[in-house]
């Protein structure tokens, strides 16, 4: 079976609940902000991480499943902790998080800004950190990326580039085909002005990398609303993946690019992550 998808109404208001408690995120200390340096960008870094609750415990010893989530274009770090709880994210998913700052890079190597190579630097210098700091689990399988908007592209991008060090990638209202929007975002100062760098515009979108992914490579799940200007490149690539029988999860449900979605649609993902994580 190469797709499994889901059309889901009750399913998504069953954790309405959860949006609606969400607001008290932004009332509360969630886990530590640190700041990690590197080669790879212009200037320091601020991470959110959030461990569990048991972790602290004195005689806990276990290693815990690591999920990076990122931002979306405007954002940074302390995002994901004004749309849900993450520190009941982390106790009931029993996992690390950590939230870098996207900087508005799309998380690509800018051709065009030598001081943003922001894929190698969370592949070669942020996760080695986080490995070095924290009691994480270090196999592939161990780790889960997805984000929202630039986050979701930054998710997939990641994740089928780099499938050794991330078992599982996803995706909530991805920009997950940049070509339609090339205008937006400030992803020409990142890659040039599309119609001089057409070529470049080609290789630095998500959906043109279904072709190089094999079956069973990586562990997929994305969605978006059915109000979301991403809405048709996300059923696009839905149908890329499916076309190349390349086994996903592709959930859309009611729901516009904002938070009030991404604040329901990150459950159905940690669910399909915590399956894969039980899976070591």
């Amino acid at each position: 079976m190469s797709l499994t998808r889901f059309i889901i109404g009750a399913a998504v208001a069953a954790v309405a609940c959860v949006g609606a408690q969400s607001a008290a995120a932004t009332e509360k200390h969630q886990g530590d902000t640190v700041t990690v340096s590197g080669k790879y960008i212009d200037r320091p870094m601020k991470v959110t991480v959030v461990t569990p609750e048991s972790y602290l415990q004195e005689a806990d010893t276990t290693r815990y499943p690591v999920l990076y989530l990122l931002n979306g274009h405007g954002g940074d770090y302390r995002n994901w902790s004004r749309i849900v709880s993450l520190d009941d994210i982390a106790d009931e998913f029993g996992c690390i998080i950590v939230c870098p700052s996207g900087f508005n890079s799309w998380y690509w190597d800018s051709p065009e800004m030598p001081g943003l190579q922001m894929e190698s630097f969370i592949t070669e210098e942020l996760v080695p950190y986080i490995d070095s700091n924290y009691r994480t689990r270090t196999d592939r399988l161990g780790r889960a990326v997805t984000g929202f908007s630039m986050g979701g592209h930054g998710g997939l991008w990641l994740g089928i580039r780099h499938s050794d060090m991330f078992g599982s990638a996803g995706s909530t209202s991805g920009g997950v085909n940049i070509i339609p929007f090339p205008k937006n975002w400030s992803m020409s100062k990142s890659l040039g002005e599309y119609e001089d760098n057409k070529v470049r515009w080609e290789a630095h979108t998500v959906k043109n990398l279904v072709d190089s992914i094999k079956p069973g490579q990586l562990n997929i799940i994305f969605d978006c609303g059915t109000e979301d200007f991403f809405y048709k490149v996300n059923c696009d690539l839905d149908s890329a993946l499916n076309a190349r029988k390349i086994h996903h999860v592709y959930i859309t449900a009611p729901g516009a690019h904002n938070g009030e979605y991404w604040s329901r649609s990150i459950y159905p993902q940690l669910r399909f992550f915590r399956e894969i994580w039980g899976k070591e």
